[in-house]
C-alpha cells in the first residue's frame, strides 16, 4: 500500500470516473485502473462498484476512503513540517480562489508575491468553494481566498477585505439618470445572474429575496444565466440585460467609452467580505503574512483598474 494507491482511491471516489480521476492524478486511465485494482486485491475487499457509466464507492469502501484521506492530511502535514525548517519563503505556495475573485486578484497578486517573495514559486488555482474546501483539506492547496461566511473544522481564517456590490448596464440604459439602484430595482429589468454553484449568485438572492421567487416563477422571463462574470459582463455590453458585480469586477474600463457604465446600490448596499483560509497545521506562517500582506498591497490596484 502506497500514498500514491491511497491518493488515486480518494481521487476516484471524488469524481465516481475512472477518466476524470486518472487526469486529476496526472496519469493514463489503465495504469489508475491497475492500482486501485491491486490495492483491493492486497486488501481483499471491493473498495468500487464499477459499470460502464458509472463508479460506486462500496459501504465499506466509503470508511476506507475516509481513513485514506485522513493518511493523505497527515502526510502532507510531516512534508510541511520538514520544510518549516527551511526558509518558510522559499518553497512553493499553492493558492486557490473562487472563480468571482481570481480573475480580478491573481493579476494584481501574482507580480507583487515575485517583488516581494522573489524565492517563492507560485501556484494559483480557480474554483468553487467546495472543491477549493476539498483541495485545503487534503493539502492540494495551502491557502484558499473565498467569500465570508466559510467555516471549516481545524482550518483558520482571516478576512482581507470587503467590497461592495454595484450595478452594472448599458451606457444609455435609463437608470444611468439616477444616482443610485434601489434593491427591489432589479425586479423591473432583465436580470443576468451566475449558475447554480456560484456563492456569488447565492449571495445576491441573499440580498433581494424577491428574485428567488422569481427564479422559480413558471412564468419567469426576466433572467438569464452566464458561466462567468466576464460572460455576463459581455452580455450586458450586448444590451441582453443588467447585472450585479462585485466592484472589482465591474470593468467598464475594458470597453469603449459609451458602452457600459455602473450605479451603486441605495444604502444599505450589498457587499461581501472576501477572506483567506489555512490549515491550523500549516507550518509556514510567514507564507501566510507575506500573502495576505501582498493582498492588501494589490486590492486598491484591483478596483482602481475596475
Amino acid at each position: 500500500m502506497t500514498l500514491t494507491e491511497l491518493r488515486y482511491i480518494v481521487t476516484l471516489a471524488q469524481e465516481r470516473h475512472f477518466g476524470r480521476a486518472a487526469e486529476r492524478c496526472f496519469v493514463s486511465q489503465p495504469t489508475l485502473s491497475v492500482a486501485v485494482k491491486k490495492l483491493e486485491e492486497e486488501l481483499g475487499v471491493a473498495l468500487f462498484e464499477r459499470s460502464k457509466s458509472t463508479v460506486q464507492v462500496t459501504p465499506l469502501g466509503e470508511r476506507i476512503v475516509e481513513q485514506a484521506q485522513r493518511v493523505l492530511e497527515q502526510s502532507s502535514v510531516i512534508k510541511e513540517l520538514a520544510n518549516a525548517g527551511k526558509d518558510q519563503l522559499a518553497s512553493p505556495l499553492r493558492i486557490g480562489a473562487i472563480y468571482t475573485i481570481g480573475p480580478y486578484l491573481f493579476p494584481y497578486l501574482v507580480p507583487e508575491l515575485a517583488r516581494s517573495a522573489p524565492q517563492m514559486p507560485l501556484y494559483i488555482e480557480e474554483g468553487f468553494t467546495a472543491a477549493l474546501r476539498r483541495k485545503l483539506r487534503s493539502g492540494e492547496l495551502d491557502a484558499i481566498i473565498v467569500a465570508l461566511p466559510f467555516t471549516e473544522s481545524d482550518v483558520l481564517t482571516k478576512s482581507l477585505y470587503d467590497e461592495h456590490f454595484e450595478v452594472l448596464m448599458p451606457a444609455d440604459h435609463a437608470w444611468t439618470a439616477k444616482a443610485t439602484i434601489d434593491k427591489e430595482d432589479l425586479l423591473e429589468e432583465r436580470l443576468l445572474l451566475l449558475g447554480e454553484g456560484h456563492c456569488f449568485r447565492d449571495q445576491i438572492l441573499e440580498t433581494c429575496p424577491a428574485i428567488s421567487h422569481q427564479l422559480n416563477s413558471p412564468s419567469n422571463t426576466l433572467t438569464a444565466e452566464g458561466g462567468s462574470l466576464e460572460t455576463i459582463r459581455h452580455m450586458v455590453a450586448s444590451k441582453l440585460g443588467i447585472t450585479v458585480l462585485p466592484k472589482s469586477a465591474i470593468g467598464t474600463g475594458h470597453y469603449e467609452s459609451g458602452v457600459l457604465t455602473s450605479r451603486p446600490f441605495t444604502p444599505e448596499a450589498p457587499s461581501r467580505t472576501v477572506a483567506i483560509a489555512w490549515r491550523a497545521s500549516f507550518p509556514r506562517p510567514k507564507a501566510i503574512d507575506a500573502l495576505t500582506d501582498a493582498i492588501a498591497r494589490c486590492h486598491s490596484q484591483a478596483i482602481a483598474a475596475a
